[in-house]
């Protein structure tokens, strides 16, 4: 498979984002994000996109005391669009500026400076969507990219307890989920064992399997899909998959 370019996906998907939101009302509800309006969805993604912009610029090599930064956020919400295409741009310059595979601090499991890269692209991705869907667009994933999300939620989940205080429940006795893409390649099998869980290399059967597009996979690992969708294929234990879904919001 080809490596992803995840610094061009940055700048596709906020473009993409820009365009559906330039001309919408900045106070229409987003169902994806409860209690958001378009406005917070924009305001929220280029703040993300600026505070990573940041860290990587400095490449820092321990967790960060503050998260202040100078946001030049516009005083109506209206311009909030261009301001997320600004972000975007300082991002582009960031990416170029450096060298991606160097060591950094990351709170994620890749200790390097492209993970914030990588994390800032589905970031934005799913705040696209979520976008698109407030305002009845059509909101596609392409599958290549959607796969590689997969593999970054679940990859980076076990480290998200200090922001997503759920996943501490994640806890169980050799208990397997298995996660299986039906549009291409793309397997994933997560372990719970009584100290913690992630993902497991073994081809052991799976005490409950979810088999969907990488796309479906993609948005009901955020919630933004259930898992008694169309497409969406369950079987095994319903009580295991309840419980992964009641904790494993990122």
């Amino acid at each position: 498979m080809t490596p992803l370019d995840h610094g061009t996906a940055v700048a596709a998907e906020t473009a993409r984002f820009v365009a559906a939101v330039r001309q919408a009302d900045p106070a229409l509800p987003v169902p994806g994000c409860p209690g958001w309006t378009l406005a917070d969805l924009v305001r929220h993604t280029g703040s993300v996109q600026r505070w990573f912009t940041v860290l990587l610029r400095q490449r820092i090599q321990e967790p960060p005391r503050s998260r202040d930064v100078d946001l030049r956020l516009p005083e109506r919400p209206e311009e909030y669009p261009a301001w997320l295409a600004e972000a975007a741009e300082q991002a582009a310059a960031a990416f170029a500026e450096s060298d991606l595979d160097a060591p950094m601090w990351a709170w994620g499991a890749d200790q390097h400076a492209r993970f914030w890269v990588r994390r800032m692209l589905f970031e934005t991705l799913v705040h696209r969507v979520d976008a698109e869907l407030a305002l009845g667009l059509k909101a596609d994933v392409d599958p290549a990219l959607a796969a590689d999300g997969v593999d970054e939620f679940l990859t980076n989940l076990p480290f998200a307890a200090f922001f997503a205080p759920g996943t501490a429940e994640l806890r169980g006795e050799n208990r397997t989920i298995r996660f299986t893409r039906t549009d291409g390649e793309g397997d994933w099998l997560v372990r719970l064992r009584p100290d913690g869980f992630g993902l497991d290399s073994t081809s052991a059967d799976a005490d409950a399997t979810v088999r969907a597009t990488a796309a479906e996979l993609l948005l009901l690992l955020y919630r933004r899909l259930d898992r008694t969708a169309p497409g969406v294929e369950v079987s095994g234990d319903e009580e295991l998959l309840a419980h992964w879904f009641a904790h494993s919001s990122f």
